[in-house]
């Protein structure tokens, strides 16, 4: 769909509310073509060619929302859409902080989203890719024996926003992905690996890095076996940090906090977390699989510092939630898609790179673990920060990796946690829309035998 296309569309919406006596509109559009591929044993399991699209209406009217959407693009359709929206506003309850954002932007973020490179390349090559990944993976070690999958996928997408307020804004976009999931056997023990990368750029993906990694990672958890319950030091990989990260998440939505269900209500300016700990979400991230010019209301993304060392100082806000505190968006109103009003959420979210490197980090530990892997994070309390989760790792000893550890179990609280890293790694990695380097804990209780 050409760019041309979109503003008609935009246009023809808004003038439609505004002759229906609308003076507050938004028109959202989405585009996508998704492709996902998956392999085993060099025989292709399975593919899928999607392709999407959509429009949503928000009317705001006497403090009033309504909502609709729809895939149907004709006049017809549109008509009708503005009509029902119009309809369902006059059910809601009424509530002044239902808003557009308050004026246009003046310019958007320069991004580089879209390599052509990514729709223009073969299904076949990209087929070969994913086999590549299997038998770089099966070659890499004689003890990998399962491919569970390696895939490849990959999405390109325009988004369009307009409103009665003057906001008109086009962007197109894509990214890619490839994966590997294996199993390694040796004397009647099996271990699962994974390996993983997404890039905005078709021809930076490495087939070499996501196999070695997979295979390393089923590999080297081979004969593991539990340990005695004790305190000790623990290094946190970079995924699992990450996933503890998203658990932060919530505390540091303004809607969480206008709820009551944040422990980080009224504690702006204070001292959370460690102070080697910066905390940031960055929507126009160069490179950032999450990067756009703006989010779906058309504000600018932009770079929010959460928490500076330690310190707490700002929330993630859309336009609802900042017009509740006579505050600015923060550019984080997210849309799942066009079918979805745009709620808090998060953009690029990670923990800023700090100064030691992986080695070094790892030397200074007499004895500790290293956890790969945990089970159970979705059982989490986002509001309490509370977890209990089975967790796998390598001992470490001497400042060495040795001995697999599964088959334990961590428990505390996500704030604790985070006031307790003395050492941040210099390797900040991304799992699409989050990264963090890999974390030192000083002190955890590791439950085994």
């Amino acid at each position: 769909m050409s760019e041309i296309n979109l503003q008609k569309i935009g246009e023809k919406v808004l003038q439609k509310a505004s002759s229906l006596g609308v003076s507050s509109a938004e028109v959202f559009i989405s585009r996508s073509r998704d492709l996902f591929v998956e392999v085993s044993n060099q025989q292709v399991e399975t593919m899928k060619l999607a392709e999407e699209q959509g429009l949503s209406i928000r009317i705001f009217h006497n403090s009033q929302i309504g909502f609709v959407y729809s895939s149907d693009f004709s006049d017809s359709a549109l008509d009708q859409m503005v009509s029902q929206a119009i309809a369902n506003a006059r059910s809601t309850a009424r509530d002044e902080y239902y808003l557009l954002p308050p004026k246009p932007a003046e310019k958007y973020p320069e991004l580089d989203l879209f390599d052509g490179d990514i729709p223009r390349v073969p299904v076949e090559e990209k087929i070969a890719l994913a086999k590549d990944i299997e038998h770089r993976a099966r070659k890499f070690d004689s003890r990998v024996k399962i491919t569970e999958r390696c895939a490849y996928s990959d999405s390109s997408y325009e988004v369009a926003v307009f409103n009665s307020l003057g906001v008109s804004g086009m962007y197109q976009g894509a990214y890619c992905g490839a994966s590997a999931f294996l199993v390694a056997e040796e004397d009647g023990d099996s271990q699962t690996g994974f390996g993983f990368q997404y890039k905005l750029k078709y021809r930076e993906l490495d087939p070499e890095f996501i196999a070695v990694e997979a295979a390393q990672k089923a590999v080297r958890m081979l004969g593991a076996k539990s340990i005695n319950t004790k305190n000790m030091v623990a290094v946190i990989d970079p995924y699992v940090a990450t996933n503890f990260l998203g658990l932060l998440a919530h505390s540091l939505s303004a809607e969480s906090v206008q709820k009551g269900k944040s422990r980080l209500a009224g504690r702006l300016k204070e001292e959370i977390i460690s102070p080697l700990i910066s905390i940031i979400d960055d929507g126009s991230k160069p490179g950032g699989i999450m990067s756009a010019p703006f989010d779906g209301e058309g504000v600018p993304c932009r770079k929010n510092v959460l928490i500076n060392k330690g310190v707490l100082t700002g929330f993630l806000y859309n336009t609802y939630t900042a017009a509740k505190e006579g505050k600015d968006s923060t550019g984080n109103g997210v849309r799942g898609s066009y079918k979805s009003t745009p709620e808090v959420g998060t953009t690029n979210f990670y923990i800023e790179n700090g100064t030691f490197p992986k080695d070094r980090l790892l030397n200074q530990i007499r004895e500790g673990i290293y956890i790969t892997d945990v089970l159970g994070m979705h059982t989490a309390n986002p509001i309490s920060g509370d977890f209990s989760l089975g967790a796998a790792g390598i001992l470490i000893e001497k400042g060495e990796l040795t001995k697999p550890v599964r088959g334990i179990a961590i428990a505390g609280n996500i704030f604790d946690l985070f006031n307790n890293v003395d050492a941040v790694g210099s390797d900040l990695t991304f799992f699409v829309g989050k990264g963090s380097p890999t974390l030192r804990i000083s002190e955890m209780t590791v439950s085994g035998n």
